[in-house]
């Protein structure tokens, strides 16, 4: 068996930053990107100092790092305030500019500027005290996406709390875990949320999980629906008789820059989520780095990152990132397909965002409903795209940068993960030219490297594990309350660097290309492919929207490839189509990654966040039982179609 993994995608196309955008960039050539990265490599603690100077603190830190592997602490020493960074010291300069824009799924929107915004931060900070938290609490967020999850969030940060936030669509055995693991004292949430013209209720699902978590003192609930729900006497308050009564001043903690700043549960294989942790000096400084410099941020953006709150993008582009830098967030409650696929466009000709970062989930959704619904809008306030959450496909791209981006936005596709706090491998959008489905090159200070199974290095074009050779400020500080997993999971498969978990390979131009999960990779007679290259492929043909591609086992080859497809509108499923497919992979790529099976499906199974959950998948075509955790999967009932088809096939 071959020990590397086989690149077998070859995209050549390349696109250029155009000069206007160059000329006006926070680094504007490549050479200035490839002088400031050796002087980041070169004097690392250096460069790391310079990024911490950026932000606002009240004691300066004694020495920039702590590294104890794999265990890393970030300007030791020093004094800061999330909340103070975002909100307050922009007060003096831009009090009366835009902070958040916000649009609910049945229309209503609330704008605040850093001044409205930094009042209610405040007033709640002073509500949350009132209900007994104090520095080094824990406290839940389970919300919707509407203003008051960010201000929750922002007023954890500023007394200090270690804010958890649970994805509002999660179960209540999902909320009871996290709880419970976290050991919050408090949860704020709120009756219900709009999706697709229903309401969500939240509170009820709050009720079953804390039935078996005694140590919650005190939930506070936000009237979003006006659903009906039970309010437990002495335990559960509504936030707004909650803040008529609040003060609109609060003095932000003064935190060691260690200190937690949040918990984030992700999902494992097997067993409990793992609780990933942050902490705020370290965390804060690389997110509005990276923020600043792959968002090209500028003081009159308003930034719309898509993802919910819930999620570590949320965290770090939703919010922190982007305040930090003074500049203004937009969020969305709703389905980007409610009441029509064209909602997301109609929003961006009303609030008028400068960027546009979403997942290629997502763009691969726009691209089945059609770009009808994108033509004829008005998005010539967009001067820039991102991409994240999984790799992108060249084909989706190149949809992306010509039917939302009309050809003149750069796209920044955004390599990173909930462990990692913030972006580590994306193109800066004045100095860097793209190639679609790569991440490109790495931010200053992050060396990755393409190791094999014994570590060593692997050549350009050969495939093998993606590693950090160095810590970095957004590392997370560990695993909640279990140091060893941390270890075990991050560190000790490639002795003193960090395992992100994926496949990559380096092209020539020292370009990274991100090739899936280590689990999602095929041994196909003795060849290792990365199912994210074949999906590449199987989405180039022009019937197909979205596609998945899975092993199961076959007693000839090892494994055979299984390829679940969802259509783009007016296509039809059918072994002929299912045999075009087929041959048009092997022409794109080769014989070895024919698909042996092309199963056509409506929907595939994701997990709230977008990301294609392969693992159900593959247990489907091999005919196993479900494995491991599925809290994150948003609606189980396409599992369950997949196996009745399955069924039916055999």
């Amino acid at each position: 068996m071959g020990q590397e993994i086989e690149s077998i995608l070859h995209e050549q196309r390349t696109f250029v930053p155009s000069a206007v955008f160059s000329k006006q960039a926070h680094v504007k050539s490549l050479a200035a990107y490839k002088r400031q990265y050796e002087r980041a490599a070169a004097e690392p603690e250096k460069y790391w100092a310079q990024i911490g100077r950026a932000l606002h603190w009240y004691q300066k830190w004694n020495h920039v790092l702590d590294w104890q592997p794999p265990f890393a602490k970030w300007y030791v020493g020093g004094k800061l305030n999330l909340s103070h960074n975002c909100l307050d010291r922009h007060l003096k300069d831009k009090g009366d500019r835009l902070a958040l824009v916000w649009e609910g799924e049945p229309g209503d929107f609330r704008r605040f500027t850093f001044r409205e915004l930094h009042t209610e931060v405040c007033k709640f900070a002073n509500v949350l005290k009132k209900q007994g938290i104090q520095v080094g609490d824990r406290v839940a967020i389970y919300m919707p996406m509407i203003p008051e999850a960010a201000i929750a969030m922002l007023a954890c940060a500023r007394i200090g709390a270690t804010h958890s936030v649970i994805f509002g669509g999660f179960s209540a055995t999902a909320v009871r875990d996290r709880v419970l693991d976290a050991g919050a004292k408090a949860i704020v949430t709120a009756d219900g949320g709009w999706r697709r013209g229903k309401i969500v209720p939240l509170k009820p699902a709050v009720d079953a999980a804390l039935s078996e978590c005694p140590g919650v003192e005190k939930v506070v609930v936000v009237r979003r629906c006006r659903n009906e729900i039970a309010m437990k006497d002495g335990r559960d308050s509504w936030w707004h008789q909650e803040m008529e009564g609040a003060s609109p001043e609060c003095f932000p903690e003064h935190l060691d820059s260690n200190h937690p700043l949040f918990i984030l549960y992700t999902s494992g294989t097997t067993g409990k989520p793992k609780g990933i942790y942050h902490s705020t000096g370290g965390y804060l400084a690389y997110a509005t780095a990276t923020a600043k410099n792959i968002f090209d941020l500028k003081a009159d953006d308003i930034h719309w990152c898509t993802a919910d709150i819930g999620w570590v993008t949320g965290h770090s582009y939703v919010l922190y990132g982007i305040l930090s830098n003074g500049v203004a967030t937009m969020m969305y409650e709703g389905a980007p397909d409610y009441p029509d696929p064209a909602r997301l466009w109609k929003m961006v000709e009303r609030h008028r965002p400068t960027i546009f970062y979403t997942a290629p989930t997502a763009i691969r959704a726009f691209i089945k409903w059609g770009a009808e619904h994108v033509r004829g809008r008005d998005l010539s306030s967009l001067r820039l795209l991102g991409t994240v959450g999984e790799p992108i496909n060249p084909e989706a791209w190149i949809w992306y940068h010509r039917t939302v981006g009309q050809g003149r936005c750069p796209i920044v596709d955004t390599w990173w993960q909930t462990e990692t706090g913030a972006a580590l491998i994306a193109p800066l959008p004045g100095a860097i030219p793209t190639k679609p489905g790569s991440a490109t090159l790495p931010f200053f200070g992050i060396e990755p490297e393409i190791v094999d199974e014994t570590g060593a290095p692997c050549p350009p074009g050969k495939g093998g594990y993606l590693v950090i050779k160095k810590p970095w400020p957004g590392l997370m500080l560990g695993i909640w309350r279990d140091g060893e997993r941390y270890k075990q999971t991050y560190w000790e498969r490639f002795s003193g660097k960090y395992f992100a978990g994926d496949g990559a390979h380096v092209d020539k131009d020292g370009y990274f290309w991100i090739m899936g999960r280590i689990d999602d990779v095929v041994n196909v007679a003795g060849h290792r492919l990365g199912t994210m290259e074949v999906e590449s492929a199987c989405v180039s043909h022009p019937a197909v929207a979205e596609a998945a591609v899975v092993g199961r086992p076959d007693s000839l080859k090892g494994q055979a490839l299984v390829t679940f497809v969802s259509l783009r509108p007016g296509q039809m499923p059918g072994k002929d189509l299912a045999e075009s497919i087929k041959a048009h992979v092997s022409k794109e790529i080769g014989a070895i990654a024919r698909p042996d099976d092309v199963r056509f499906t409506q929907a595939l199974p994701k997990t709230r966040s977008g990301k294609i959950m392969r693992r159900l998948l593959r247990d489907i075509a091999s005919g196993a039982e479900t494995q491991g955790d599925v809290t994150t999967l948003e609606d189980f009932s396409v599992v369950e179609k997949l196996r009745q088809q399955a069924g039916q096939e055999e």
